[in-house]
């Protein structure tokens, strides 16, 4: 387990509490009562740090390398029943850009998500989660497939952006994310929307646009990442974490600001602490989420969808 900075003392209390087991159990010492008193500390500690954290915090733990990715929900949700589907019949296979046909017991959805890799190896195959407009390309077939055949779409939203590079901006990067805007907003079927990680800029919009769009407690979802917002204002990466406070990023602030429908409680120490549990909890949030909406019709789907994204950003003067 790898143990972020703000995380050091819960590891030494873990520490202390895996030598003083370990005693226990290697001689006749009777430690019990010593295990049970680091045992609370230890608990005590965690609820003290990860209930007072920063937005800057939530960033670092949103990028944990040992948080689940996309393709991790997806195989745990669906078992073996997801199919993946690959490319945009244009260009290529995105691999930063994943997506299939799973279900969650008796009911079929279109999975699409970013996804990003485990190590070095990975993460380059990967394109670290920044997706091309193929990758853009090949979730709008597959929205437009699940549409076709009457499918609910979950998407799983986890990137650092999309890819900036001079070859994608030749291949049409800004028209493939707003193209796919655009036509989430018109799918005649239910589409539910999963922050599992980072939400960056037009990387997250381009699969971002549902009619429920749900936000796990510790990710973030802004126009620009706290290093780069520093990098502009301040010409230093030294002020990210006062730009992750002024961006208003967090699940909470998205909440408040009414630009997310609902937070995915996790469990204590973050997502990948307890990674089933987490996974079970999204598995009920998204049942829940179409159970609410499978009774209605395509127009009113669209309509209800429609007048959601209208009314952000009204003010009255």
């Amino acid at each position: 387990m790898e143990y972020l900075d703000f995380e050091l003392p819960i590891k030494e209390l873990e520490e202390q509490y895996e030598k003083a087991c370990n005693i226990g159990s290697e001689s006749e010492v009777d430690v019990t009562a010593t295990c049970k008193q680091l045992e609370k500390k230890l608990k005590e500690k965690k609820k003290e740090i990860y209930k007072n954290l920063t937005a800057w915090q939530r960033v670092q733990l949103s990028r944990h390398p040992n948080r689940p990715y996309t393709l991790d929900y997806i195989n745990a949700i669906c078992g073996d029943t997801f199919l993946e589907l690959h490319g945009d019949r244009n260009v290529k296979d995105d691999k930063a850009m994943i997506g299939g046909l799973g279900k969650i017991d008796d009911q079929s959805f279109m999975f699409i998500g970013q996804q990003k890799g485990y190590n070095t190896k990975t993460r380059q195959y990967r394109n670290f989660g920044m997706a091309n407009p193929e990758g853009y390309r090949k979730a709008l077939r597959l929205m437009k497939s699940a549409e076709k055949f009457g499918v609910p779409v979950v998407t799983f939203v986890d990137t650092p952006g999309a890819y900036p590079g001079m070859e994608a901006e030749e291949r049409g990067q800004g028209e493939a994310i707003a193209r796919n805007i655009f036509e989430m907003t018109r799918l005649k079927v239910p589409v539910f929307v999963v922050i599992i990680g980072e939400g960056a800029s037009g990387g997250a919009l381009g699969i971002g646009v549902g009619d429920k769009v749900l936000m796990l407690e510790n990710t973030w979802y802004s126009v620009i990442s706290p290093e780069s917002c520093s990098s502009i204002l301040w010409r230093s990466w030294e002020f990210k974490e006062q730009a992750a406070d002024a961006l208003k990023l967090t699940a909470v602030d998205m909440k408040k600001q009414k630009l997310i429908d609902e937070i995915v409680k996790e469990p204590l120490g973050g997502a990948h602490s307890q990674r089933e549990e987490t996974f079970e909890t999204v598995k009920k949030a998204i049942v829940s989420s179409y159970d609410e909406f499978k009774n209605l019709s395509p127009i009113e789907l669209v309509d209800k969808r429609m007048d959601k994204y209208l009314n952000m950003g009204v003010f009255k003067g």
